[in-house]
């Protein structure tokens, strides 16, 4: 990624998307990859009075954990973390992999007993971000890793990832602000209703959202456009079929289909992964149940890039999130789990208290 990109980038995340400001405290996660973007994005937090902190992992140890680590290591919290997850106000996710299937021959079984161990430290996360105490950003770095799952080369991955973070616009800024502002119509529509109706191939489902909050996203995550909420537990109800492959700790899962009642999946389906969607389902008492409902409103994303930060914003498409609900929202289910899958509505419709109001991929509102 050209230098000129990453420092547009940088002033993106720092002065809009996480708002640094004198004395905050800030942290960095990323692997080590994607140096060129810490560097940049290190310097503005720098300039702009942050206190800044790095946490830099080297490829491959993620894996070994997995494959190592005894009961008592796989499923221990450690006070380090407990101490970060309080002390930083703000912070920076980068994904840079290197190989995106790292963790595909992992036991699942392994995978769901680390996140339910570690679902205190997601939870408290969200909780403190409802409380306005902690902001986050997270953004891409083009690896091939990502070039080569989108299946393209790398200068044609960073040319599309430019575009989708705005970064061709002579002031990036301003123009998620004018995102912002478009989205917000959107939001403010779903507020004023309760029922939520979404009809497609293979889908047919409905929840509620009455006294939850719907959030507009422009700018939380670069790239980013999507407006969420958080269903009531118990109202999801029906069937939907995610169009796009369901990715999750570097597993693939084709094909799913899930039944609810009562809020819970009852049934679940796929040509491939069945072992490994099921495992994430019992994760623990709240992963079979929906955190988090959004509609994705970014078509300068019109493809699938096998990432979810990015398909999840695919303008023409909804998905839902398995797991943890997002507290800002209302939502009160709590899960180490926090999965999102991507369903294309560019062939469905949506219908709000029994008005139509999507069809074709956009709101008609």
């Amino acid at each position: 990624m050209a230098d000129h990109s990453l420092q547009k980038l940088a002033q993106v995340i720092v002065h809009y998307s996480l708002k640094l400001k004198p004395d905050d405290t800030f942290i960095i996660r990323a692997p080590e990859i994607a140096a060129p973007l810490i560097r940049e994005v290190y310097r503005e937090a720098i300039r702009a009075g942050a206190y800044v902190n790095t946490e830099i992992e080297l490829d491959g140890l993620r894996e070994i954990f997995f494959k190592e680590s005894n009961e008592k290591q796989l499923t221990h919290v450690s006070e380090y973390d407990k101490l970060g997850n309080e002390y930083f106000n703000a912070a920076l996710i980068i994904w840079a992999p290197s190989n995106s299937r790292a963790l595909s021959r992992i036991n699942p079984q392994r995978i769901a007993r680390h996140r339910e161990a570690t679902s205190p430290l997601l939870n408290r996360t969200m909780a403190r971000e409802a409380e306005g105490t902690y902001r986050w950003c997270g953004t891409l770095f083009p690896t091939q890793a990502l070039a080569q799952d989108f299946g393209m080369s790398l200068s044609e991955y960073e040319a599309f990832l430019y575009e989708a973070c705005l970064l061709n616009d002579e002031n990036p800024i301003t123009s998620w602000q004018k995102v912002y502002e478009k989205q917000q119509h959107v939001a403010d529509f779903l507020m004023q209703h309760d029922e939520i109706h979404i009809v497609a191939p293979d889908t047919d489902l409905t929840y509620r959202t009455a006294g939850r909050q719907w959030i507009n996203c422009a700018g939380i995550n670069i790239p980013d456009g999507e407006v969420f909420s958080g269903p009531i537990e118990d109202s999801v109800t029906g069937r939907v079929r995610f169009t796009y492959p369901a990715q999750y700790e570097d597993n693939e899962v084709e094909d799913v289909s899930l039944t609810f009642q009562d809020g819970k999946v009852i049934e679940s389906a796929a040509n491939r992964g069945l072992d490994f969607l099921n495992a994430m389902l019992d994760t623990d008492s709240g992963s079979r149940y929906v955190g988090e409902v959004a509609f994705g409103l970014n078509y300068h994303i019109k493809e699938f890039t096998k990432h979810r930060l990015l398909d999840e914003k695919i303008g023409g498409t909804m998905h839902m999130a398995l797991g943890a609900s997002i507290p800002m929202t209302g939502g009160v289910n709590r899960s180490g789990l926090h999965w999102d899958l991507v369903c294309d509505l560019r062939e469905g419709q949506v219908y709000a208290d029994g008005q139509l109001c999507y069809e074709h991929g956009n709101f008609i509102i």
